[in-house]
């Protein structure tokens, strides 16, 4: 089983150090200890975090979360199945899909889908936020063509919905996503900042675009969003 680092589970999730932190304390996940005590986090270990993270960010209740990570954690597998696996949120209920197969985990807002290698211990997570409903279609029919691999094509679809629905941030948000994907930094830049014109809530665009101006060069600008990241996720 491929075991994970806290600079492994960082790069991964795009967690900083104090959340994980604050989750493990939490009681969310009880990473093992490997060489010089370090901690060492399995594949439910990154599913609980990420999750939990993400449930805590959408404003879900403690202990609702509490409740669905003991179920998460019941019934995860041991690794990443060639399937897939995605949490969705369905009412009020959070349901976890693997491949054909579903089953309901408890209560939540939020929804997330996990991408991954079995034999190599890789994970993506891609995060959905809630989308304005004239966009869900564009948005589903992006999202489809993005996880099988087709970037051209859920870029153009992702385009038609924003030039249909307008500036939603969520349409915009994977945009940048795709964008980033292939290797056009300086597009998705500029698609992040206009998703965070439409809705500055949007955490994680700060956190891509903290990232994307280190790679471009732009210190200045990659320290102040990622300090509205740290803002806006702290406890």
């Amino acid at each position: 089983m491929h075991a994970y680092g806290v600079r492994e589970v960082q790069k991964l999730l795009r967690l900083p150090l104090s959340t994980i932190r604050t989750l493990v304390h939490a009681g969310f996940v009880s990473p093992a200890r490997g060489p010089r005590n370090a901690w060492q986090f399995s594949f439910q270990d990154l599913i609980v975090l990420r999750t939990a993270q993400a449930l805590a960010a959408a404003k879900v209740p403690p202990r609702r979360i509490a409740r669905s990570m003991r179920e998460l954690r019941r019934h995860l597998p041991q690794s990443m199945p060639l399937s897939g696996l995605s949490i969705a949120a369905e009412a009020d209920r959070v349901v976890v899909r693997e491949g054909r197969s579903r089953w309901q985990a408890d209560s939540g807002q939020y929804l997330l889908a996990f991408e991954g290698s079995p034999s190599d211990g890789s994970l993506t997570v891609i995060e959905r936020p809630r989308a304005t409903p004239d966009a869900d279609n564009y948005i589903q029919r992006g999202y489809e063509l993005h996880e099988a691999g087709l970037l051209e094509q859920a870029e153009q679809i992702y385009q038609e919905g924003i030039s249909a629905c307008g500036e939603d941030p969520v349409l915009l948000f994977n945009l940048a996503v795709v964008l980033e994907d292939l290797e056009r930094k300086s597009d998705a830049v500029a698609v992040y900042e206009r998703a965070l014109s439409a809705d500055p809530k949007l955490a994680d665009c700060h956190y891509n675009l903290a990232l994307l101006y280190e790679a471009l060069a732009k210190p200045r600008d990659a320290i102040r969003h990622m300090a509205q990241y740290r803002r806006m996720t702290k406890k």
